[in-house]
């Protein structure tokens, strides 16, 4: 499967070197390809990986990973709605100290055709990048709709070695985005620091 990552930073090269390592090809969208953030990103992508730009990323994924500054969503994809047209979008962006935290309503508003998935949004990159902690799994909680897209997402994400958990459709979102929350609060509030993750025990 192509996916595209825009944005190259800690987050999207994280999961970047994952999904290409489970077989997957990547294609980096940023904002300068020659940058030297956006090589190194490419470069440790052991398969390799493509550096275009956003518009051009957007075009060629099957799949949409948004790692990108929250507030840089609504100008990203300002020209992008046809192109992602049926397509999974991944929302791993947030807006903190904003009423609202994701950006489902700014993707939704200028790609009404996208398939949207909240995920990736409420973990420091280093429990993607090693998803055990004292020899347990890390769960990632999530949302969107039900059905064969969410089975892509959830391979996405056991493909990273963390553990999806489904809360439900995008009425749940809050609850991702309060996650997420919970986290900056015990990782900087209280001092815990950022290889805090959390598991769901039933």
């Amino acid at each position: 499967m192509r996916i595209a990552i825009i944005g190259s930073g800690n987050i999207g090269s994280t999961l970047g070197v994952k999904w290409a390592a489970a077989g997957h090809e990547i294609v980096f969208g940023v904002r300068d390809p020659a940058s030297d953030k956006a090589r190194k990103a490419a470069a440790s992508v052991a398969a390799g990986a493509t550096l275009t730009t956003p518009m051009h990323a957007l075009a060629s994924g099957e799949v949409v990973l948004l790692a990108i500054p929250g507030d840089a969503v609504a100008a990203t994809l300002a020209d992008a709605g046809a192109a992602l047209d049926g397509k999974i979008v991944i929302d791993a962006t947030n807006r903190f100290g904003s009423p609202v935290v994701n950006n489902l309503a700014v993707i939704a508003a200028a790609a009404p055709g996208a398939i949207l998935y909240r995920a990736f949004n409420s973990l420091g990159w280093e429990s993607f990048a090693e998803p055990v902690i004292d020899g347990v799994q890390v769960d990632l909680l999530y949302c969107g709709p039900d059905g064969p897209t969410r089975s892509v997402v959830e391979q996405l994400i056991a493909a990273v070695g963390l553990r999806p958990v489904w809360i439900g459709d995008q009425q749940y979102v809050t609850a991702v985005d309060a996650v997420g929350q919970i986290w900056i609060a015990l990782a900087f509030g209280q001092g815990m620091g950022r290889r805090l993750a959390f598991k769901v025990l039933t």
